[in-house]
């Protein structure tokens, strides 16, 4: 990691109005190159996509918000288990910065998540992302699950559009208070919300 990175953790309602506008500006240059659709949700200031996190995993440098990472506590359901998981998601790094990645965005996270006690994390990312979540799966802190569906409503209500997706993205899970042997099985996640 560059000397200069410092990461800070912070509860949704420590963040000031500053801080939204400069994440905005950070969620607008990562996923813009990824379709200018990815990046209209954070227009206007508004530093988030779907849920709103209730914590982050901010980097700074010299240049500003380097890395991000959100976490909200929620319960999903994994087949026919309600299952507690602290959601990771808005995961970002500043391209000059890549080799910052998943892993340290996940350090600084981890030992909140261990404080919190929730038994897993959860996330998905595009299968664009594989290797950056392989490498960090080959450490152990992960477990890649193949062939999952994952269900999620939609963050706003269209009227000619169904009220929920269903997709089949990159499934992670980090075994934080329990064992992966304890993770439920299945082949489906709903996570009753939107996808954080």
């Amino acid at each position: 990691m560059p000397a200069d990175v410092r990461w800070k953790l912070c509860w949704e309602n420590e963040l000031q109005v500053n801080d939204h506008a400069e994440l905005s500006a950070f969620f607008r240059n990562i996923y813009g190159p990824t379709g200018a659709f990815n990046a209209k949700p954070f227009e206007g200031g508004r530093s988030w996509a779907g849920a709103r996190p209730e914590m982050r995993a901010i980097a700074y440098d010299s240049h500003g918000v380097a890395a991000h990472m959100g976490m909200l506590r929620r319960f999903i359901k994994v087949g026919e288990v309600d299952l507690l998981v602290g959601e990771l998601g808005l995961w970002g790094v500043r391209a000059d910065l890549e080799g910052l990645g998943l892993s340290h965005s996940m350090f600084a996270m981890y030992p909140e998540l261990q404080r919190l006690g929730v038994p897993f994390a959860f996330g998905t990312v595009r299968h664009a992302l594989y290797k950056h979540v392989e490498r960090l799966c080959r450490g152990g802190i992960a477990v890649i699950l193949p062939g999952v569906r994952v269900r999620s409503t939609l963050p706003e209500v269209y009227l000619d559009l169904p009220a929920t997706r269903t997709e089949d993205p990159l499934t992670v899970v980090f075994p934080i208070a329990r064992s992966m042997d304890e993770w439920p099985s299945g082949t489906s996640i709903d996570r009753n919300g939107p996808e954080l």
